[in-house]
């Protein structure tokens, strides 16, 4: 059962057998409510009993007031029991479902990221996971507990009378089947609900990402209407979802109270025909009355539990993508990176590389330049296994990096890729990223090597300042060596260069390539470059032309051989000559 219940609601372990529980004991509580018109029952019986004159006055008032505060302490217990497998359990599941996600994203292949909305998928983490957080503490549990419930009362209530049995229940399956006759008009609201808070979030994502361009622009009035159109459409779709499950649940919780009535006509026809005693009909109605304030939750519940699917496919949608996965005992020979024949796509007839082979051998600097869109940093991202290879293979040391553990591969790799990501934390701690328990020696020693420290040194409080979001307050070419000098703090045995030094100025570029020769000395170089002065220095060029190896070797050969190495160099003079006219 619980593998069921983890698969249907995308549930842990631990939170199906918690489900299950909870389903239990909100079970028992739903029986305990009838207690009260048992209570209630014996106490009539007492007074009629007493006005019969049968037995002492005081003896029964206090026997009623004892069964009475009895049915209350244990409505307590059960009620106390119910909340801490029920809520309780509920916010552990929901810690555990979040954890879960951010571990399954953490080791899915960045193939998944670039088909996947970023908007989509924060909503997924964090509005789903709240939808699903009130469904399991309010909904489920109590829905099959009340479907168990009303089926053991409904049971008891036949073996006393049929008739009135019937009396009382016939309303139940009409009522359930107006409410699941919803589904269908559920879900294709839900779905539009969901791509309109979307498009909502896309287009506020949007808006903070390009503010500068949107200004620069003066494209502020045309933003704020798309964004206007886009809220119109959510809250239409909102209201429109809202009154057609509203028409369904009320008109099945109006009808359910068709069943007191008939409960009644019937009682009082058993009653006068003499086949139905006063203390039975009373306790008939007063179960009635106690059963269908349950049953119309339970009409809630199966309309929010529908709603709630869509949510529930999505995030199991993620749970289920195939992860990165590999040995963890990785020690490889050497730190050569071999690409055997390898062939790349993003997406099926949209080849990025195709029959790519090089090698970056130990201890050398080997340089991928060519074209834009040629395949170079795409290259540079299968070498540290971002992506899985379509066809061929990449090795590091001999070992396919294929059969590695993502985390324990990138535990050879520093990199500094075009795309600097920092942190809203101290600049301490965003160069200690690159290296978990560094010292501050450590750190303030890249830094300077990476010619950190004299822009730190003008920061309002040093190493110790908080940047801004992904370092919103440093200049491009600062938020560059910061990221250098985390790669350089690392001090693994590959390093991969992503245009590391497109951001800074000639002085800063001079200088910090100064130190990557010395730091990085007897090391697996892999870099990317547009500039062929950056690149003249390396032990090994390959040239990649719309994802084929159009050349490789050294600068030196490349040169003699003509073809694209040298044209790109001649190019390179002849722009140093170009001038504002």
């Amino acid at each position: 059962m619980t593998k069921k219940l983890q698969h249907l609601f995308a549930l842990s372990e631990k939170g199906a057998e918690d489900l299950v529980k909870a389903v239990l004991w909100c079970f028992v509580c739903n029986l305990s409510l009838m207690l009260p018109v048992g209570a209630v029952m014996f106490t009539i019986g007492q007074l009629l009993a007493a006005l019969e004159g049968g037995g002492s006055p005081m003896e029964r008032f206090w026997l009623c007031t004892g069964w009475g505060l009895a049915v209350l302490a244990l409505l307590f217990v059960l009620h106390y029991f119910q909340y801490a497998a029920l809520y309780l359990a509920t916010y552990q599941e929901s810690a555990s479902r979040r954890v879960s996600l951010a571990e399954t994203l953490r080791k899915l292949p960045l193939s998944f990221f670039g088909s996947r909305d970023l908007s989509d998928l924060t909503a997924a983490m964090i509005a789903d996971c709240s939808s699903l957080d009130q469904m399991f503490s309010h909904y489920v549990p109590q829905l099959f507990a009340s479907i168990l419930s009303t089926a053991v009362i409904g049971a008891c209530m036949f073996r006393f009378d049929w008739r009135m049995a019937l009396a009382v229940l016939w309303v139940v399956p009409v009522a359930a089947a107006l409410t699941a006759g919803s589904k269908k008009i559920q879900d294709a609201f839900g779905t539009k609900n969901i791509l309109n808070k979307r498009a909502v979030a896309d287009c506020i994502q949007e808006g903070l990402e390009t503010i500068r361009d949107i200004k620069a622009c003066s494209r502020q009035e045309a933003y704020l209407a798309e964004l206007e159109e886009k809220l119109g459409k959510m809250e239409g779709g909102s209201i429109r979802s809202e009154l057609a499950t509203g028409v369904f649940v009320c008109s099945a919780q109006a009808f359910l109270r068709l069943g007191l009535a008939t409960t009644v006509l019937t009682g009082g026809g058993l009653l006068l025909a003499g086949e139905l005693s006063f203390l039975y009909f009373l306790g008939f109605l007063f179960a009635a009355a106690r059963l269908y304030d349950p049953l119309g939750v339970v009409l809630q519940n199966i309309a929010a539990t529908f709603s709630a699917k869509l949510q529930i496919e999505r995030m199991r949608a993620i749970l289920e993508q195939p992860v990165q996965e590999g040995t963890e005992d990785f020690q490889p020979r050497n730190y050569d990176i071999a690409f055997d024949h390898v062939s790349f796509a993003y997406r099926e007839g949209a080849g990025v590389l195709e029959d790519v082979s090089f090698t970056a051998k130990q201890g050398e600097v080997t340089a991928l330049i060519g074209p834009s869109g040629g395949g170079k940093s795409t290259a540079c991202k299968l070498a540290a296994r971002f992506w899985d290879v379509s066809g061929g293979r990449v090795t590091l040391g001999g070992t396919d990096v294929s059969a590695v553990d993502p985390e324990t591969l990138l535990g050879h790799y520093s990199m500094v890729f075009q795309d600097v990501v920092l942190f809203r934390d101290t600049v301490m701690e965003n160069i200690r990223l690159g290296k978990r328990g560094a010292t501050d020696e450590e750190v303030l020693a890249a830094a300077k090597a990476a010619r950190c420290d004299e822009f730190i040194q003008r920061l309002p409080q040093g190493y110790q300042t908080v940047i801004g979001e992904n370092g919103s307050t440093l200049s491009g070419g600062e938020r560059q060596r910061l990221s250098i000098a985390r790669a350089l703090l690392k001090d693994a045995p590959v390093v991969l260069l992503d245009e590391a030094t497109a951001s800074l100025d000639v002085e800063n570029e001079s200088a910090v390539q100064a130190a990557l020769s010395r730091l990085l000395r007897g090391k697996t170089v892999l870099v990317i470059a547009h500039r062929m002065r950056t690149v003249a220095g390396a032990d090994h060029i390959v040239v990649l032309e719309k994802g084929r190896v159009a050349q490789q070797g050294k600068p030196a050969e490349l040169l003699a051989q003509g073809g694209l190495y040298r044209r790109m160099v001649e190019l390179q003079r002849e722009s140093q000559d170009w001038t504002l006219v």
